[in-house]
């Protein structure tokens, strides 16, 4: 009977085993292994490579922006260039307005002598003799050709006439004198010319004599009325 017993007890041992055997095999077929789970679908070096090709096309769209720029910086450009003859006009206009401020002093461009304050003897001591000295009405005419300038000064030696001819005057027109300073205040005839007056202040008046001949004017006067009948030596 032990002897059966051994035989039994051997056969159990041996289909345990043999059951632990298939056990241990069909568990190593189905566990994957550790290095697929490790290893990436796509190699690393592969992955870094392929980024920086996206940042490198930016800077080319981004240069693409500044090239249409000129274009719309040059239209204001355009736009503030004056146009033609405009400075011309506006250089008139300005010239005509600083006559007009000069005259309120009773002086005319270039000449630093006034009419009223000024004496003759003044203009001698700074220009010399004139040449040529006249009379006119009840005052004294004194001719600087070089300076395109002519004094009148009354008996006692005042100025009271200051004249110019100088060349950009000459340029000047009737319409540009009024589109400036507006319509003459009175308007007088001497032989052909034309005398345009504006009363520059009570004390001053400033003179436009134009020719008929030209229709520009000839020479300035800026005249103090009072002073030409003031004599003083009677």
């Amino acid at each position: 009977m032990n002897k059966h017993i051994k035989m039994m007890t051997a056969g159990v041992m041996l289909t345990g085993m043999l059951g632990l055997a298939a056990c241990s095999s069909g568990g190593g077929e189905a566990s994957p292994s550790p290095s697929a789970t490790a290893s990436p679908s796509v190699p690393p070096s592969a992955a870094a490579s392929s980024a920086p090709a996206t940042s490198a096309a930016s800077p080319a769209a981004s240069d693409a922006a500044p090239s249409g720029s000129p274009g719309v910086s040059a239209a204001p450009s355009a736009a503030a260039s004056p146009a033609p003859g405009g400075g011309m006009e506006q250089n008139t206009a300005a010239q005509l307005k600083e006559l007009l401020e000069l005259a309120k002093q009773g002086k005319a461009p270039g000449i630093p002598f006034a009419a009223h304050t000024g004496l003759i003897d003044d203009v001698k001591q700074a220009w010399g003799e004139p040449d040529k000295e006249e009379g006119a009405g009840k005052g004294i005419y004194a001719t600087y050709s070089t300076k395109h300038a002519v004094i009148g000064f009354n008996k006692g030696s005042l100025i009271f006439d200051v004249r110019s001819s100088a060349a950009d005057l000459q340029q000047l027109t009737l319409k540009q004198i009024e589109d400036t300073l507006g319509k003459p205040n009175d308007v007088k005839t001497s032989g052909n010319d034309s005398i345009y007056i504006y009363n520059a202040s009570a004390q001053y008046q400033l003179k436009f004599v134009i020719p008929k001949s030209t229709g520009k004017v000839d020479h300035i006067s800026v005249f103090s009325e009072q002073d030409s009948i003031n004599n003083m030596a009677g």
